[in-house]
């Protein structure tokens, strides 16, 4: 495993020299010259020119450029919101979406997104519509600078005082291994003989996921009051037992009294509940404050099992916040961090949680809670389907959530991405994790992997890859790393 590493290593330190690009000029493309499709047009005020009208899913505008040599580029775009709030709309490469631009505001200003890798040859680039509502002026390409050198140099050090060995080990691990290999990861509800990991297993020809993506949703008291019952803990034991490592996120539904209307089982969504978390840290609502530190203590309950059998977890509480759509978002940063470091308190400190390496996920800077209760940085991806880039652009845009180097993974994907292209490109995700249901399954009754996100041409490759790590590659984190 160790020469391994090193060789894989070495090859990395090469793809990154040779994809800087050397004496490319800069360009750029005017929108109201390109194509427009669906209701996007073109408008001009005196010489200057736009397009807009990116209202419907298929409006989009391309622009046809020649790329002379090889390599990573930034590509930015310039646009305005029309409405002045907040948009992202996906930048298209050869019709791919490869990353998503962002609009704040009326006027126009750059949207840029790094280093992004060209072919030699001609190309399109656009933009599509996701949230759309903008006005493009142009798009402008000028070559990467280098990768940094301590890209992927970052400390042991967990931020839970005393951690477990267990979780000590599992980290050494994943530090050691981190930008030569990537973790492969799939979530299944229903544990190590779930659907999707079986689905995993027929694909692939018998190999299964290195990491179990699983969820504390029916541990929520809510849910336990009107019959839920948790599995997952016992998943998660049994897949450790089994030389796998295992992911928590938790859809945390709100407390009875603060649910909407009959979907008291979506009660994780801003809509379906009232429970505002603004009101709370301001102290202007004290139930809602009691009930709140009752279902923290009902999880770690759930998380000490884990740690009294020995399980580390790589734990992704209050995930994709900068959204909105989820209540732990609705109320802003403010309230946002206020209660991501309520939790890490609660759990470090009273509940002695020591089994946990913690994976923030608010998806930007913004959001951010600071380096000391922050292990791992986690993106959540869906580009579409059957989009295998490496999404290196988002990959950059995390090492700007902060100044110090931490590990950054893909921490939910809809569609695997392609390892070629991963390492073509040097910006190696920690681990993927697929979401389940659809993104991996044909029908939620049978095990037959769906083609509509992943083919299985692709689910191989990623499995057989040597620099993909699969459960069987596992060293063995419960007793002691081996070579």
């Amino acid at each position: 495993m160790k020469n391994r590493v090193c060789v894989l290593a070495l090859i990395l330190m090469v793809c990154l020299f040779y994809n800087h690009v050397q004496g490319e000029e800069s360009m750029r493309l005017e929108a109201e010259n390109g194509v427009m499709h669906g209701n996007v047009k073109a408008v001009f005020s005196g010489d200057e020119g736009w397009t807009e009208g990116f209202t419907n899913a298929n409006d989009h505008v391309e622009m046809t450029v020649t790329i002379r040599q090889a390599g990573m580029y930034d590509i930015s775009v310039i646009q305005a919101s029309a409405d002045g709030n907040h948009k992202e709309n996906p930048l298209l490469l050869d019709g791919e979406r490869v990353a998503n631009s962002v609009a704040e505001g009326k006027t126009f200003q750059t949207s840029t997104l790094n280093n992004i890798f060209l072919t030699a040859g001609e190309h399109t680039l656009g933009l599509g519509t996701g949230w759309g509502w903008v006005k493009v002026d142009a798009i402008e390409i000028v070559p990467s600078a280098p990768l940094p050198d301590d890209l992927y140099q970052v400390s042991h050090e967990l931020v839970t005082p005393d951690p477990s060995p267990e979780a000590q080990r599992l980290f050494d691990w994943m530090c050691d291994i981190y930008g030569k290999m990537i973790i492969t990861g799939q979530n299944c509800d229903g544990g190590m003989y779930g659907l999707e990991n079986q689905a995993v297993w027929r694909a692939t020809g018998g190999a299964y996921p290195a990491l179990l993506g699983l969820d504390m949703i029916e541990y929520s008291p809510s849910r336990v009051e009107r019959g839920a019952v948790g599995k997952s803990v016992d998943h998660a034991i049994q897949y450790w037992e089994n030389g796998g490592i295992v992911t928590f996120c938790w859809h945390w539904n709100a407390p009875s009294p603060y649910l909407k209307g009959e979907k008291w089982y979506s009660g994780f969504y801003t809509e379906y509940t009232s429970f505002d978390l603004g009101k709370i840290m301001r102290g202007e609502d004290t139930t809602g404050y009691e009930l709140l530190l009752r279902d923290l203590e009902a999880i770690a309950v759930e998380l000490q099992r884990l740690r009294d059998a020995g399980v580390p977890i790589l734990w992704r509480p209050l995930h994709e916040a900068s959204g909105g759509w989820f209540w732990w978002g609705a109320s802003g940063p403010d309230a946002y961090k206020w209660l991501w470091n309520l939790m890490f308190d609660k759990f470090t400190n009273e509940y002695q949680l020591n089994n946990l390496i913690w994976v923030w996920n608010g998806q930007d800077t913004d959001w951010y809670p600071g380096d000391d209760t922050v292990d791992i940085i986690g993106e959540d991806i869906y580009p579409g389907e059957r989009v295998y880039n490496s999404q290196s652009a988002k990959f950059m845009e995390c090492l700007k959530y902060t100044d110090t180097r931490k590990m950054i993974i893909l921490s939910e994907n809809g569609c695997v991405p392609d390892p070629e292209l991963i390492f073509r490109d040097g910006t190696v995700w920690g681990s993927y994790c697929t979401w389940g249901g659809e993104f991996v399954l044909k029908s939620s009754k049978f095990n037959k992997p769906s083609e509509q996100y992943t083919e299985v041409w692709l689910l191989k490759k990623m499995y057989s890859d040597e620099r993909a790590v699969t459960r069987a590659d596992i060293p063995d984190l419960k007793n002691g790393l081996t070579e």
